[in-house]
């Protein structure tokens, strides 16, 4: 009788371990699923007229859309009491940025001594045909200088050699950068385009500063379901002006979501260790603002996240004027903010 008892208490914990494990893999697939791709990349603007010239006349982005939106389901997705904002929608190739204008209430301004190392940092590479073309573009243009000058990557970081890249930035500041990808580098789409004739060809990820990788990883990889796509080491003296950061070792991880589109970068100074983290009280009218919108067929499981809110929860939006009909946005480990939009069958 007591083997019999044995055997049943044996039968029943591993009918637990088993039915628990299934659980693991039926959790851990729907989390991995959770979001399918970047939908935009925003950023807060002073000047709405102004930043258009620039993104339009320069860099020769297409307005897609331009929406004046107020009410209280819009505070409760800014977390600003009172708002009223100008959006639009900026497209470049197959990617789009969202620039938002608040005309009420203003925000505060990028503090002028920020650093690429600067946890608030956050960019987005626009890869172009051909980068002294580009570079001569902007000069021309008269932008801000963010790196020295276009720096071409060494042979010694393999994962990034021959890649020739530039950082300036827009009229409020926000660093943006410039790419050239070699032929042996870069997805095959870039090199197709490049032999169109224009020379902006689109985005290809943002960028983000982050304290640590792994961390980092916690949330978008295990959270979101972005997968790492490859990984470098980057220093010497030509990271170190591209960045404009003396010293500058960095440890790159690049992401990609389930479907093609905008991927994430992280960049982990690992040397000097004197960035700055996420300004305390920061709000989404302040110029140093940036969200990277995923696109979600369903956002129930953003409470699962345990991420602190921009947003007050989860936000439905009537008639749509943005898109979406429900939103969410919460920060990552570092502070940076993440919209989840709901877009169900519309994806493609």
């Amino acid at each position: 009788m007591k083997r019999a008892n044995n055997t049943i208490i044996l039968f029943r914990i591993r009918r637990a371990f088993l039915l628990a494990l299934a659980l693991i893999i039926l959790f851990g697939s729907a989390e991995a699923a959770a979001v399918k791709r970047i939908e935009s990349v925003g950023f807060t603007v002073s000047d709405m007229d102004r930043a258009i010239d620039f993104y339009r006349g320069v860099l020769t982005f297409e307005v897609e859309s331009d929406t004046e939106i107020h009410g209280r389901e819009y505070e409760l997705l800014t977390g600003v009491f009172g708002a009223r904002s100008r959006i639009v929608r900026l497209r470049l190739g197959d990617e789009v940025i969202e620039l938002t204008e608040f005309l009420t209430p203003r925000g505060r301004p990028i503090p002028q001594d920020s650093r690429s190392n600067d946890l608030w940092f956050q960019h987005v590479a626009i890869i172009v045909s051909d980068m002294d073309k580009a570079y001569a573009r902007l000069r021309a243009n008269k932008v801000e200088h963010a790196s020295t000058g276009p720096q071409t990557l060494p042979d010694y970081i393999k994962p990034a050699a021959g890649i020739r890249a530039f950082y300036f930035k827009d009229p409020d500041g926000h660093v943006l950068e410039v790419l050239e990808f070699p032929p042996d580098k870069g997805k095959e789409k870039w090199h197709r385009l490049a032999k169109g004739g224009r020379l902006f060809l689109g985005i290809d990820h943002t960028a983000i500063a982050v304290s640590d990788t792994n961390a980092s990883l916690g949330f978008y990889g295990e959270k979101l379901g972005l997968r790492v796509a490859g990984e470098s080491m980057n220093y010497g003296p030509e990271q170190e002006r591209l960045n404009s950061v003396f010293g500058a070792r960095l440890r790159i991880t690049g992401l990609a979501t389930p479907e093609e589109g905008i991927a994430v970068e992280f960049l982990e100074y690992l040397a000097p260790r004197t960035g700055r983290p996420y300004p305390r009280g920061s709000a989404s009218n302040d110029i140093w603002h940036w969200q990277t919108s995923f696109a979600a067929d369903s956002i129930s499981f953003v409470e699962m996240l345990k991420a602190e809110y921009v947003s007050s929860g989860t936000v439905s939006i009537p008639n749509g004027p943005l898109g979406f009909g429900r939103a969410a946005t919460v920060r990552d480990p570092d502070g940076h903010a993440v919209r989840i939009i709901e877009v169900g069958e519309k994806i493609k």
